[in-house]
């Protein structure tokens, strides 16, 4: 696995998403600086890494020849490539090296994977979904780009804190899920809050004439879950484990149709 020279590394920051830290090491402060910058509140220097990242800076250019996102397992470790990083994890030695420009967009991807294959072994699940806690629960709400994740975001009461208006990020936690806020951000251009809260409902959105809710049969919650499932590896097992989870979470959650107009008042139906 390529590292950095030991001598050239010399900073340090830990991002905790999802109770998961990560370290990241580099040898840029000025990378290191954009790092405390785009995570915030999930810099967290007092956590326990359970993954470490090396991060090497390369001049802007290609990296790889990869036009889209590859994700494979090879030699015993996974490979990320796309063509503005590559990257490599152990899974073993729970350590890896990322080759990429410095912006944070790359590490951005590199996170989102890693914390995927992190959370398929757990039973967890990234979502293309927004998030909220309200009143101590956490609801989902699901949908392909357009479907209104951002908008019933934006229109949520003052007394709802926003987990993310883009990726939501679940746990299996006892006999239900955990909701944690992601610093993934969509339309909104903001980090969700670094809270969590147990799990209450899956609403899949879509916008109509008017403000409803419908139950979802089990059979059409799987479907729908599975297509807003955020899972980038060719990987028979872990692929399998995803979709065993998607199953186990339409069972442990109610799944609701929520068809809304841009209004403030189909938050009286989240309940």
């Amino acid at each position: 696995m390529r590292q950095l020279a030991d001598c050239a590394i010399a900073h340090e920051v830990v991002i905790e998403i999802g109770a998961m830290p990560v370290l990241v090491r580099t040898a840029s402060p000025e990378f290191l600086q954009i790092l405390e910058n785009r995570y915030g509140g999930f810099v967290n220097p007092s956590a326990q890494p359970i993954f470490e990242f090396n991060v090497e800076i390369v001049p802007p250019g290609r990296i790889t020849d990869e036009e889209d996102l590859s994700v494979r397992f090879e030699d015993g470790r996974w490979v990320l490539e796309r063509g503005d990083f590559r990257a490599e994890l152990d899974p073993v030695l729970r350590c890896g090296s990322i080759r990429q420009t410095a912006n944070p967009y790359s590490i951005d991807a590199a996170f989102r994977i890693l914390h995927s294959l992190l959370l398929a072994q757990q039973g967890g699940l990234l979502i293309h979904a927004a998030s909220a806690v309200r009143n101590g629960r956490a609801f989902l709400f699901a949908g392909v780009s357009g479907a209104g994740k951002t908008t019933i975001s934006r229109l949520a009461p003052p007394d709802a804190t926003l987990l993310t208006d883009e990726i939501s990020y679940l746990r299996r936690e006892g006999d239900g899920y955990t909701a944690y806020g992601t610093p993934f951000a969509g339309e909104l251009a903001q980090p969700g809050e670094n809270v969590r809260a147990p799990l209450a409902a899956l609403y899949l959105l879509a916008q109509g004439p008017e403000n409803r809710i419908e139950p979802v049969g089990e059979a059409d919650a799987t479907r729908a879950a599975l297509e807003c499932i955020l899972f980038f590896a060719h990987d028979r097992e872990l692929v399998e484990r995803v979709f065993q989870s998607a199953c186990d979470l339409v069972r442990c959650v109610p799944v609701h149709r929520l068809t809304f107009v841009p209004d403030s008042r189909v938050w009286e139906l989240i309940v």
